[in-house]
This record gives C-alpha cells, structure tokens and sequence, in this order.
C-alpha cells in the first residue's frame, strides 16, 4: 500500500525545520546505510545522536499521534526515531530494500524495531528540485513520489525503492520506520479499508445500527491479529 498523507507538518512547522536544518551538522548517509545499501547511497544525513535529529524528531512523532489516518493506516506499535536526510546535485540513492530490523543508536529506544513500513516526510518542495523523486515498485509498475512539504508518503519497507539523482537545488526529508501492532500487510490494508468505510457511513448516518455492528467487527479483527 502507498499512502499520501498531507500536512502531517503545517507550513510554520516546515519553516522551522528548514531554519533548523540549515544549521545542522550533516554526516555522510553511508552512516545508517546497510552492506548493500551503502554501495547505492549518496546523500548526507543527520547523525542518529545529533541533538537537532532528537529535536525535530520528537515533533514529528507529536505530529503522527495527532494524524488518525496515519494511526489508522500504519496501526503503530513502535516508531522509529526520526532520522533526516539531504540530497544535493548529484546525490541518489539506488534501489534497495530496508533493512528488516533497525537498531537504534541514539539511545531512545531499547529494543530493535521490525521495519514493517517506510515513512518520508518531504521537508523540500517539488519545485525547489529538479529529479529527486522516491521511486517504488509496486505491483503495477514504478510510482514516482514528489510530495508538498509537509506532506508524508507511507509504504512498505520491504518493497524496492530508490531516490533518482537530484540535477538542480536540493531535497530535505525526514525518513523512519514503523512496526505495526499487524505484521501482515494485507490484514493492515483490510482493516484500513473497513475503518475508512466506517468513517464514512457515520458521516452520512450518524444513529445506523450497523456502526456498532461494524465497529465490533473491526476491534475483533483487530483484536485476533494484532501483536502488543
């Protein structure tokens, strides 16, 4: 599932993380890159531990608890620390898969995370870069992803996916990864699918007898597939 979710960051907050950005400490991306990975990656990124990473990345977890889409869609268990990357002229990233598990080095979390979904939160406007664009394959062919800053992209980890070559200006993106409370990603999509049309019955009928049906069978499902 590739999912666009807009505004997870209001333009006030892109404004501050730009002025925050600009004044960071960048790193070599080959840091958080796995054996593979590292042969295809060329960008720079904020170091795990950087106290600005820390700063940022506590904001934009506020900012997902806030958002139920992404609640309903990702079902989150545990989030990665947000991490935070930079694409000049001439920096891609080739295609790769996420690494299944991720071990953070900041020290904020103690256990190692199961990368069931990528998130990238564009920090960059499309029109501030040339090239640039998150590439995945899907089962219908490569989708090439340029989002609004601000905006977040949600897909699965263990898809292939690259970044093309930036040719002019540069793009700012934070980047994590979410274990879910629902390993399997077709039991994930089948109950974001059931609690959108839940949603939607409620809007257009508010005392439907079948909301609480419905709603029953969704914390059922929930309940027989999720993994606390």
């Amino acid at each position: 599932m590739l999912l666009h979710i807009p505004a997870i960051l209001d333009q006030a907050q892109v404004r501050l993380f730009r002025e925050r950005l600009a004044a960071a400490a960048w790193v070599d991306g080959k840091v958080t890159a796995g054996h593979q990975s590292a042969r295809a990656k060329r960008n720079l990124q904020l170091a795990e531990d950087d106290p600005v990473a820390t700063e940022l990345g506590a904001l934009v977890r506020t900012a997902l608890k806030a958002n139920t889409t992404y609640f309903a869609a990702a079902l989150p268990q545990c989030v990665f620390p947000p991490l935070f990357n930079r694409y000049r002229v001439g920096d891609g990233f080739g295609a790769h898969i996420d690494n299944a598990v991720r071990y953070d080095r900041s020290g904020q979390l103690v256990q190692a995370v199961r990368t069931d979904l990528s998130a990238t939160l564009f920090l960059s406007s499309p029109d501030e870069y040339d090239g640039g664009a998150l590439v995945i394959e899907d089962t219908v062919g490569a989708q090439r992803v340029k989002l609004p800053a601000g905006d977040m992209l949600l897909y699965s980890a263990a898809s292939v996916h690259r970044v093309e070559p930036i040719t002019r200006g540069e793009r700012l993106a934070s980047f994590f990864w979410i274990q879910s409370l629902v390993r399997d990603a077709g039991e994930r999509r089948l109950l974001f699918d059931l609690d959108l049309a839940i949603r939607k019955l409620g809007q257009s009928q508010v005392d439907h007898p079948a909301l609480v049906e419905l709603t029953g069978v969704y914390h059922n499902l929930l309940r027989r597939w999720a993994e606390p």
